[in-house]
């Protein structure tokens, strides 16, 4: 749709209203005079017909006086009476008198005619009638309103109701209708504020829902961490005040009862760090502690603090990484990564299975995979397992003090790396977990 720029709209309404009532005026005088012309030879009233056959027969019986000073001077005051003037002309067409100079017009209602004697041209004459401006007055005033009003109008459509919608959608959008009609116009600097206007919308339409989405996603993370996190405590509970009341009387039974405390204390630790690092990547801005690291060390860490479980369930841990997986990272966040999905695969894999960890640098990338032994992944978990909170059919046991953030967190922290992480299974069996983080950039 093409749009006027808003001073060239103005523009055309100020010379609409000044052409408007030029062409009534122009009208009416054109309609004037072909009506004056078609009775001429019946004057509009009798006054009219009086004096204007008074002054031509002053004129015809004073033909051997016109140039005289004196009847000239008897001419002009009978003209001032009629409010007439006259233009004598020779029969050659040569001016010999005229009344007032400036009366050329040819706006003006003439009166023409020839002075003949004895079959004899001797001049011509032209006598301007009285001008009546009642209907020229009349004519431009109306010309004026109509031109008023005909720009209101057009500015009412292209500029006020536009800006009414707009007003109006505004309000609606401030009470939270989001789908709401912006209006359109013609008039460039409008449009270009419907423009930004819309973009404006969009952009709170979408930080509206996120921020919905955020707030339901925290409630959720807080009502299933609370949920989580009474088990444990309920089960802490129960074996202290066993021990309180002397249940537990023999020194196996008592070691029994600490062990498992310790055991459901560790479990709190780890949900709450979990949910402490969650939150943290999900709301915090925090600037990352970025430096060159060794992938290869943070692997190896990460399989050193986790051989102790490995060892218990039986399963051997291979680590095969190059030497050249330098990245540039927060050493922290990424021991806590690989520290989560190596746990994943822990629990996940049967007694006496195994887990292979790979690391090597493919271009400009650094990639990694920790494949198990254990069931893998089914169909649906794979559409949700980086969900937060989310445990697979064979994971929902509390047993495995699984919080369902783990894989969360860890997609979050290599995500704020610069790199991905997926999950899969292996043709061979078990779940395989594959990502990458781009190489250090050499300073």
């Amino acid at each position: 749709m093409k749009t006027l720029r808003i001073r060239t709209f103005t523009i055309f309404c100020f010379f609409f209203i000044l052409l408007l009532p030029w062409i009534f005026f122009v009208t009416s005088h054109y309609m004037e005079t072909k009506t004056f012309s078609f009775t001429k030879s019946q004057p509009q009233n009798e006054t009219l017909q009086r004096q204007l056959t008074e002054m031509i027969h002053l004129i015809e019986t004073g033909s051997d006086k016109w140039m005289d000073p004196n009847w000239q001077n008897q001419l002009h005051k009978e003209l001032r009476k009629a409010k007439m003037d006259v233009a004598i002309l020779s029969e050659y067409g040569q001016e010999i008198y005229r009344s007032n100079p400036e009366r050329r017009g040819a706006l003006s209602s003439t009166e023409r005619f020839s002075i003949i004697e004895h079959g004899h041209l001797l001049g011509r004459v032209i006598l301007y009638l009285p001008k009546s401006n009642t209907v020229q007055m009349i004519s431009i005033f109306s010309g004026l309103l109509l031109a008023f009003f005909v720009v209101g109008v057009e500015m009412r459509r292209f500029l006020l109701k536009p800006l009414e919608n707009m007003s109006v959608a505004a309000r609606q959008i401030a009470a939270g209708e989001w789908d709401v009609q912006l209006p359109l116009s013609r008039i460039t600097e409008i449009t270009e504020v419907r423009d930004g206007f819309e973009v404006m919308v969009k952009g709170l339409q979408k930080s509206y829902r996120k921020q919905v989405e955020l707030e339901e996603e925290r409630r959720f993370v807080i009502a299933a961490v609370a949920h989580d996190l009474r088990t444990p405590l309920f089960a802490l509970r129960g074996y202290l005040d066993g021990l309180e009341q002397g249940i537990a009387q023999s020194p196996e039974k008592i070691t029994k009862y600490v062990a498992v405390c310790k055991e459901k204390s560790a479990q709190l630790d780890r949900l709450v760090e979990d949910l402490f690092t969650f939150t943290k990547m999900e709301y915090w801005e925090t600037k990352l502690n970025n430096k060159a690291v060794d992938l290869k060390l943070i692997l190896r860490k990460s399989i050193d603090s986790l051989s102790p479980l490995a060892w218990q369930k039986h399963i051997s841990i291979s680590n095969h990484a190059a030497d050249d997986c330098i990245i540039s990272g927060d050493t922290h966040l990424l021991e806590r990564a690989m520290n989560n999905l190596l746990d994943n695969a822990v629990r996940h894999t049967p007694s006496n299975g195994e887990i292979v960890v790979q690391c090597y640098k493919d271009g400009n990338k650094v990639k990694f995979t920790i494949r198990d032994t254990g069931p893998g992944f089914s169909s649906e978990e794979l559409q949700q397992v980086f969900e937060p909170l989310y445990r697979g059919e064979e994971s929902r046991n509390r047993s495995t003090g699984g919080s369902g953030l783990g894989l969360t967190i860890s997609q979050r922290i290599i995500k704020r790396h610069g790199g991905e992480l997926a999950a899969g299974n292996h043709p061979e069996g078990g779940a395989m977990l594959t990502g990458w983080i781009p190489v250090a950039n050499p300073n």
